[in-house]
């Protein structure tokens, strides 16, 4: 049964947890499958990367070179040197599309996982498919898309873009005067649809981020079937670790996104990059805790798990060693018995490291190493910032001398 390709309510009240998908759904799916961009499984990934540049960045390109500021003219920002619509179109955009199907591959199983792995009991199976359920409402929701616009046209436009971006001097989509700002041929449609519909798309990930969480949390408010002394070290949910790096270009495109407005900032507004940290560091720790804050709601279950196996194998290690010392120690070796290779031995090793990896049970399926590719994915489109300081030619330098 598929539940990605219709909207009425009441045919899929039996959904399968195989079917779950955050992304697989929702008006502006149906109508990029009406167009032939997108297949059921969101193929055609190229094709609406195109699309969806040719009607953002290249109408930008054909009006600002109509009106002679595509490479100079009167706008001291030309078109092609607006380091900020060029990240914004080329390369943020495209990685949000791109997102779409890796988020897609990466979390449609999830749902399925508790199952498999028996962490849904039998009695709660019912209120999980509920979950998913809901889930699936909430994604291809008509109401919440048209917020979305809403909320793109009210908000985003009016106040947040010219907020954003104003340089205070002439480019290549505004001009200011004492009347104000005005706009030019090639602003207005960078005001009115390019921006829009990135904004639109940018919302509607961050909608998609919400039924996740939500999703999470509603499956964390059943009494799941946890195993303290599973090797993944959080007591069997170590699996939903792998799921942040399905939003990894998402992230990079934030810091595209970042990177691209503070060098419009620094080589055309008269601001310096030292400004900006704090900016960065808010943005990086926004963007860790986007993805990284939905895998702590099963943190209080993981601990309730843990204290009550500390318990329970405490009280079994007690009794066990005083068991192994009343035989082993001197004085209560069986007569001609040799300890060596005896299973008591064993069994008091293997117990040991059960309680080992009941005390070593973390909270959040999140490892260092993870922490670290998930800032690195954000920080690193930051990287060439430090152009904006240091000369290219010496900053290869740099890295010469630290490389040899």
């Amino acid at each position: 049964m598929a539940i990605a390709d219709g909207f009425e309510p009441g045919a899929r009240e039996h959904a399968d947890p195989r079917d779950f998908s955050i992304v697989l759904g929702g008006p502006l799916y149906q109508l990029m499958r009406r167009a032939h961009m997108s297949g059921g499984a969101l193929e055609l990934v190229q094709r609406r990367i195109l699309s969806l540049a040719l009607v953002t960045w290249l109408p930008l390109a054909v009006l600002s070179m109509a009106g002679g500021d595509a490479f100079g003219g009167a706008a001291r920002v030309p078109f092609v040197k607006d380091i900020e619509v060029h990240a914004r179109f080329l390369l943020a955009l495209p990685l949000l599309v791109a997102a779409e199907l890796l988020v897609h591959q990466r979390l449609r199983p999830i749902a399925q996982e508790f199952v498999v792995r028996g962490l849904v009991p039998e009695e709660s199976l019912a209120a999980f498919r509920a979950c998913v359920i809901s889930s699936w409402r909430l994604r291809n929701s008509v109401l919440a898309e048209v917020l979305m616009l809403a909320l793109v046209f009210g908000v985003g436009i009016p106040f947040l873009w010219r907020y954003t971006h104003e340089l205070g001097t002439a480019t290549w989509y505004a001009v200011p005067g004492v009347d104000g700002t005005r706009l030019t041929p090639a602003g207005w449609w960078y005001a009115f649809v390019s921006v829009p519909v990135f904004q639109f798309l940018l919302l509607r990930w961050y909608f998609r981020i919400a039924i996740w969480i939500r999703f999470l949390w509603k499956v964390s408010r059943i009494r799941l079937a946890l195993s303290p002394v599973h090797g993944d070290l959080n007591a069997g949910m170590g699996f939903l670790g792998g799921t942040v790096y399905a939003f990894v270009p998402l992230l990079v495109a934030h810091g595209v996104l970042l990177s691209g407005n503070i060098a419009n900032r620094v080589l055309y507004g008269g601001a310096k990059l030292a400004d900006s940290y704090a900016e960065v560091a808010l943005v990086a720790a926004f963007l860790f805790a986007l993805v990284v804050l939905p895998l702590t709601v099963f943190a209080g279950q993981v601990n309730d798990t843990k204290r009550r196996a500390s318990r329970e194998y405490g009280r079994l290690a007690q009794r066990y060693a005083r068991d192994f010392e009343a035989k082993w120690l001197p004085g209560g070796t069986p007569p001609r018995q040799s300890p060596l290779g005896d299973a008591d031995i064993q069994s008091l090793a293997d117990l040991a490291n059960s309680l080992a990896v009941v005390r070593a049970t973390g909270p959040v399926p999140i490892t260092r190493q993870v922490a670290i590719n998930l800032a690195a994915a954000i920080l690193v489109p930051l990287a060439p910032l430090l152009l904006t300081v240091v000369p290219a030619r010496e900053l290869a330098a740099h890295l010469v001398k630290l490389l040899l």
